[in-house]
């Protein structure tokens, strides 16, 4: 990733303007380049994904955001790539991303809720994969599984990025993030009648060097700050945009755990 470059010339609305104007449908982040880093995961979760896809045979990646993910771990895995991939993803922009992105791979994009159940028979694949799914079906994961099937996932870990969340928000109870823990999430795995086979959780140093990336951040991870909207949030924006100024980057954590579980055969 390239040194950050300061936008020191440039005023709070043109800033603000810019980050309010880049368009948020997939999950390809190369907009951020010099504008903000996060640390990633030490395992490499696409690269992982890429060596599970050259040995399944039929591949489900649930909640694909813009295929941006499942498009690089099959290029990585041809020529052994799986007979049958599918995805799902339910917001509309994103589909139709996705759609144009995973085409040529013959991977077929299925408009699904993040809510619904996912539309597929029982055990009608060997691998499931998700990159930041916002609630695991876990009962339904392992209902589609076939017998020794696998999920492999990352997922978003509890308290993500939450000094920059609190800041808009202020403090928030522990309460709210338990669901995301990966101790709960095991649990619930298990519960679902999955063996646990891998479970890795890192806290990964991110930072933000201009007001643009928080706005567009904000807009592009729309759960963080539920209903965020530039309007509403102008002067905590002038205020943290002041901050970076004068401070240096505005610093948070993402939280992060790698997810593997196995159906059983018997």
């Amino acid at each position: 990733m390239k040194e950050p470059h300061p936008q020191r010339t440039r005023t709070f609305e043109e800033l603000v303007a810019e980050g309010a104007a880049v368009p948020t449908e997939g999950w390809d982040f190369s907009w951020f380049e010099g504008r903000a880093t996060e640390a990633r995961p030490s395992w490499g979760y696409a690269s992982s994904l890429a060596e599970r896809l050259s040995l399944a045979t039929a591949a489900l990646d649930v909640q694909t955001g813009g295929g941006e993910v499942l498009d690089f771990a099959l290029r990585r895995a041809a020529p052994q790539a799986p007979t049958l991939t599918v995805a799902t993803e339910g917001w509309p922009p994103n589909i139709a991303k996705a759609t144009a992105l995973l085409r040529p791979h013959g991977v077929a994009v299925v408009a699904s809720p993040e809510d619904a159940p996912l539309p597929f028979a029982d055990g009608a694949f060997d691998l499931v994969s998700s990159r930041h799914p916002v609630n695991p079906h876990w009962a339904e994961i392992a209902r589609i599984l076939q017998p020794g099937g696998t999920y492999f996932a990352q997922h978003v870990g509890p308290r993500s990025a939450f000094e920059l969340v609190e800041y808009f928000l202020g403090p928030l109870p522990q309460e709210q993030s338990a669901t995301r823990h990966p101790d709960r999430e095991r649990a619930d795995a298990e519960a679902a009648g999955l063996e646990i086979a891998e479970v890795r959780a890192e806290r990964l140093r991110m930072e933000f060097y201009d007001i643009a990336a928080v706005v567009h951040f904000l807009r592009k991870v729309v759960w963080m700050v539920p209903g965020f909207t530039v309007e509403e949030y102008r002067p905590r924006l002038r205020a943290l945009h002041e901050r970076i100024r004068t401070e240096g980057p505005f610093v948070a954590h993402s939280t992060r755990h790698l997810f593997a579980a196995r159906k059983p055969t018997a």
